[in-house]
């Protein structure tokens, strides 16, 4: 029986991370087709993610749907979440598609797992062990062959999408940190949907994307309904029900599948072209997950890297 319920976690959080590479893929589609702002569409899917998480959280847990705002100490880590967190990665990641491909933004967005630890030196004031020293190292390999294919006096990538990849890996370890408490005590699905709402509403106020031109169609109409109902919640509750059979550590691992999917469905879909230069970046990237996760000493604490893709 621990084994079946371990293969169906598997199975589960490894067809969430496809979806999400799925999703950066649809993001991909609908910018290189009607040239969407990324306002927008960052807009859109925040805040229509947001409202049906909700509605899941009411049907499932209607009493304890509103039980965060009853503490003002949470409702302030909400409110930093959803902007900090959600809304800033979210807005990076798509930007970093729009400048660069969904396949390279999805692992730039990887080096949080590098980025979390680095930070955790830093505020406690440790020397980093070997293996996040080699790791940051890979990391940076990676970075330079994918912006350089290996020639530093040319820039391979746009300054643009390194720089929103960079700001999306920094604004997955935000979406980890602001939400590691409020999750053990509320849940992932309502503080995901609040965080979404509220990030949604906060962005809609700030940017006014309404003011942009919208040239969509009905592909465009079905691309962004994917991109919602089945890159965003169903990968979501997917993943986070493949977690608690599988455990964190295993889902750090299959979260790789998200970029190795964005790459493979870009190339095969999009025709996105890729050089000897741009995998092995990938792989240097993807290196330091296997690295972390399989050399990770139980008893250390970390900045959590785990937690649900926020593409």
């Amino acid at each position: 029986m621990a084994q079946q319920s371990y293969r169906k976690g598997l199975l589960l959080s490894s067809f969430g991370a496809t979806c999400w590479g799925f999703s950066g893929c649809l993001g991909q589609y609908l910018f290189m087709n009607y040239n969407l702002d990324a306002a927008w569409l960052t807009m859109v899917r925040m805040l229509v993610s947001g409202f049906f998480l909700l509605l899941f959280t009411l049907f499932r847990k209607k009493k304890q749907a509103f039980a965060i705002f009853k503490n003002k100490g949470d409702t302030l880590r909400l409110v930093l979440f959803a902007i900090l967190g959600l809304l800033f990665c979210q807005y990076s990641y798509l930007s970093a598609i729009k400048y660069s491909n969904s396949g390279t933004a999805t692992i730039l967005q990887t080096l949080s797992v590098i980025i979390a630890p680095i930070l955790l030196c830093i505020t406690q004031k440790k020397k980093p062990e070997i293996k996040e020293v080699c790791c940051i190292l890979l990391a940076l390999a990676g970075v330079f062959l994918i912006a350089t294919h290996g020639n530093p006096a040319k820039m391979a990538l746009s300054k643009s999408g390194l720089f929103w990849g960079i700001c999306a890996a920094i604004g997955a370890v935000f979406y980890s940190t602001l939400s590691e408490d409020i999750v053990k005590k509320w849940g992932s699905p309502a503080v995901t949907g609040y965080g979404m709402l509220i990030g949604g509403l906060f962005f809609t106020v700030l940017a006014r994307p309404w003011n942009a031109y919208v040239p969509i169609d009905f592909k465009a109409i079905i691309a962004l309904a994917l991109t919602i109902f089945l890159g965003t919640i169903g990968a979501f509750l997917c993943f986070l029900k493949g977690i608690s059979s599988i455990g964190p550590d295993k889902a750090l691992l299959v979260g790789t599948l998200e970029p190795v999917s964005a790459t493979i469905i870009s190339f095969f879909w999009l025709h996105t072209s890729f050089t000897a230069a741009d995998i092995i970046g990938f792989l240097c990237i993807l290196g330091t997950v296997v690295i972390l996760t399989c050399f990770e000493k139980k008893e250390s604490k970390r900045i959590p890297t785990s937690n649900p893709s926020c593409d």
